[in-house]
């Protein structure tokens, strides 16, 4: 029983002694003294609530301070040595035997599953249950799965918590997450094991440390809180792009689209340096201008300089690699997101007619400056809507640009003359590439 209720029933009982009536101070010092008699007795059936508490399993451990030198190398010693016993715990190469292969592709039921299983050594043992067979298992009739597919998916699984180990090596504050700093010395040590990275010259390193980097801060830490969660890094791929170049034979067309491939730093670099007209190290607005095509409107880079980070009104290459990858992968909500905070110059967190209109002005001042007739307004406007289909139909969000997946064109129309001389004339490209292809085939 509640010992509240105790008292409200006990002060409640009428007086033995009806003719002496009791004070005030005297009613609150019988509720004191009953309130001290029910909660000794009740603590004194608890009394070994201390011995319960030391039970409970300790999950708070504070992090050594700057000036706790010795804690902190303990620390790192006792992660160090834990990590390699996890390591220890993977199938090695020499574990990791391909199958022979002979004829069609081996089946294996589940009876003949669970015998290989109990055969199998202790750091197999993981891989052969039910669920691992049952993800594996699809359309066969006879309820069997494939071994190479099983022989893959262990391999995967293997590849995974290496480089999650491996990955963890880096993470210093060991909260399971790297700092740029962190995964800028990964990557750095990663580069001799890369043979399509060999060609690198030392000197350019620094430079193609940061190209890599950026992009997995751009797509992976959106509120730039300047960490990656491990668990982000090996869901992304961006990790088998980068360990693709281990592939000694990777095809040209393969470097082309590999934002960590010499080719494709070195174009992202040279571009840069191209801009930089007067050789410091940093670009101006009108050195950006000439970026792409040169026909980015001037209201929009405004935007780019007045929103992101610039040096005494210049932008150095940190901030340009963000600027190329939002502007190259402009499907990406990541991408998006960089280029909706620009457009939305009043920061209401959704784009208006008025704020549509703002950077569209600027493509009607390009068209008339190249001698084209400028289009109207509404008819832009009227499209963009139609496109993007927002729940608000006054009213464009970051979420409604998304979920259209029109995002792309839409961005394109607002801040690119070419980008939107391109949208405009899309039925008659379309219709020229169609010929141009019927003349090749008729030779």
């Amino acid at each position: 029983m509640d010992w509240k209720e105790v008292l409200r029933r006990r002060l409640a009982t009428p007086n033995t002694c009806p003719n002496k009536k009791k004070s005030e101070q005297e009613l609150k010092d019988e509720e004191m003294d009953l309130f001290t008699k029910y909660y000794s007795e009740w603590k004194g059936g608890r009394k070994n609530t201390n011995e319960f508490y030391k039970t409970i399993p300790r999950f708070y451990y504070r992090l050594p301070a700057e000036d706790e030198v010795l804690l902190q190398k303990l620390r790192e010693e006792s992660r160090a040595v834990f990590l390699q016993r996890k390591s220890r715990e993977l199938l090695d190469n020499e574990e990791l035997q391909t199958p022979p292969m002979i004829g069609e592709e081996a089946m294996i039921n589940y009876e003949n599953f669970l015998k290989v299983g109990e055969k199998a050594g202790a750091k197999c043992k993981q891989f052969f249950t039910a669920k691992v067979f049952a993800k594996l298992l699809h359309t066969d009739s006879y309820g069997r799965i494939s071994i190479m597919q099983f022989f893959n998916y262990v391999m995967r699984k293997v590849w995974l918590h290496q480089t999650r180990i491996g990955l963890s090596l880096y993470d210093v504050a060991g909260q399971g997450y790297l700092r740029e700093s962190d995964l800028e010395n990964y990557i750095l040590e990663l580069i001799p094991t890369l043979p399509q990275l060999d060609g690198l010259e030392k000197s350019f390193y620094s430079f193609y440390v940061c190209t890599a980097v950026r992009k997995f801060f751009f797509f992976l830490d959106p509120l730039r809180t300047g960490k990656i969660k491990i668990q982000d890094i090996l869901a992304c791929s961006f990790l088998d792009d980068l360990l693709e170049l281990r592939d000694e034979e990777l095809s040209k067309e393969s470097q082309e689209t590999n934002w960590f491939s010499a080719p494709s730093a070195l174009r992202v670099y040279g571009q840069y340096l191209n801009l930089d007209k007067d050789h410091n190290g940093m670009l101006s607005k009108e050195e950006l201008s000439r970026y792409g095509t040169a026909t980015m409107t001037n209201v929009f880079l405004d935007r780019v300089f007045q929103e992101c980070l610039t040096y005494d009104g210049e932008m150095d290459y940190k901030t340009y690699l963000d600027f190329v990858l939002a502007l190259e992968n402009r499907k990406e909500p990541a991408a998006l997101q960089y280029i909706f905070k620009l457009l939305d110059i009043e920061n209401k967190g959704y784009l208006n007619v008025f704020s549509l209109n703002y950077f569209f002005r600027a493509i009607q001042e390009l068209m008339k400056i190249h001698g084209q007739d400028p289009v109207s307004f509404q008819d832009v406007k009227d499209e963009i809507f139609d496109m993007v289909k927002p729940k608000d139909p006054l009213k464009i969000s970051l979420q409604d640009l998304i979920n259209s997946n029109q995002g792309d064109t839409v961005t394109t129309i607002l801040i690119d003359l070419n980008g939107f001389w391109t949208y405009e004339n899309r039925e008659a490209l379309v219709a020229n590439d169609s010929e141009n292809s019927a003349d090749l085939d008729d030779t």
